[in-house]
């Protein structure tokens, strides 16, 4: 079976955006399943798991497998060790929700994540000024501020695809996390804020953008990579539109809609097991 495009690019961007929810509806689960006592042990596995798929994508000489690796070792290193992290501080601090007309807007772990930012920005301007990267953001910012104080170099040796993966993935969401919580913050801006209108509407023009230049990729492991910024900045107006009550996030209530979640982990699997037993002929590995 060989996977042409523009069906490359859809069948990507489903799958990592199916992700979203999933994730949501994770966390959640874990917590209630293994409870106070067992839920940071259990965590702290789910970290080291993703740990072991990473050293077995690093181990992969595919580009496909190698990505596919990585991706979900960044999944669940951020899930259990980095989320599950704020979420362990905010009970231990004793830290209370947002409350607004009594309903929770904001949980604890996310009134912390905003502290992560200074080490977030130390990251950010490590791959700024990272005359070794390959990622599309951050090559657009070296040639358009001509930082012509970056050589770059060539490199001999394969790239390590399966960290370049999971370190993408969590960069990512790490990032926007950041962003939203710190709009959503009235005493910044806040949810009505127009501010909060413009991220929305520049989320979709840019999510779309990335689409499109997405349904023109026929490599199937480049896609995936391109799909996670892509998905994620997408990601950004849904999470709005939900913050303003446009829709119910019923991933949030996985206990609640039991069917809606079971299907989508259905087509998600479906769908994960088409990239998984795609035979296509090796190809030139592009870089993101």
């Amino acid at each position: 079976m060989t996977i042409k495009r523009p069906f490359t690019g859809i069948l990507t961007f489903i799958i990592v955006l199916l992700i979203m929810p999933l994730g949501h509806a994770f966390m959640i689960l874990m917590e209630k399943l293994f409870g106070e006592q067992y839920l940071f042990p259990a965590a702290t596995l789910l970290g080291f798991i993703g740990v072991f798929l990473l050293v077995i994508g690093l181990k992969k000489t595919k580009e496909l497998a190698a990505t596919i690796y990585g991706f979900f070792a960044g999944l669940f290193i951020w899930t259990g060790w980095i989320e599950f992290s704020f979420v362990w501080t905010a009970h231990h601090l004793g830290i209370q929700p947002l409350l607004e007309n009594g309903e929770i807007v904001t949980k604890p772990e996310y009134l912390i994540m905003p502290s992560s930012l200074g080490f977030l920005l130390v990251l950010v301007v490590y791959f700024l000024f990272n005359r070794q990267t390959n990622c599309l953001f951050f090559r657009w910012f070296q040639r358009n501020l001509r930082m012509r104080f970056i050589i770059r170099v060539k490199q001999s040796q394969p790239r390590p695809l399966a960290m370049i993966t999971a370190m993408q993935f969590i960069g990512v969401i790490w990032f926007f996390y950041i962003f939203l919580l710190l709009i959503y913050n009235k005493s910044i801006f806040g949810d009505s804020h127009p501010v909060t209108y413009i991220s929305f509407g520049l989320s979709l023009l840019w999510s779309f953008y990335l689409i499109v230049n997405l349904l023109k990729k026929s490599n199937l492991a480049f896609a995936i990579r391109y799909s996670i910024p892509t998905v994620i900045i997408f990601w950004n107006a849904v999470e709005i539109l939900g913050r303003w009550g446009f829709f119910k996030e019923f991933w949030i209530e996985p206990s609640e809609y039991v069917l809606e979640m079971i299907l989508i982990l259905v087509v998600f699997i479906a769908l994960t097991g088409i990239l998984v037993f795609e035979r296509k002929k090796p190809r030139k590995i592009e870089v993101i």
